[in-house]
């Protein structure tokens, strides 16, 4: 499964919930939509810290690619 595929279609079901709990008058509803808001948005957060940590990771690799390029501007042989 992608995981863009599964962010998107949480973030489309808190969008759907959030909705609903503000349409809904009777308390009980309420509680449960909010439980639903809860649970949809910690699980959506997993996600974001998950993309949030990979992207420390890629940051390391994009120095090394720009020092690559100074080499091969100045003339330089790679090899």
């Amino acid at each position: 499964m992608e995981v863009d595929k599964v962010m998107d279609g949480l973030a489309k079901e808190l969008a759907v919930a959030v909705k609903a709990m503000a349409k809904t008058k009777n308390v009980n509803d309420k509680e449960a939509y909010s439980r639903i808001v809860k649970n949809l948005s910690e699980s959506l957060g997993v996600f974001l810290d998950l993309a949030n940590d990979m992207m420390l990771y890629d940051d390391d690799d994009d120095d090394y690619e720009d020092e690559d390029d100074e080499f091969l501007k100045k003339g330089d042989i790679p090899f």
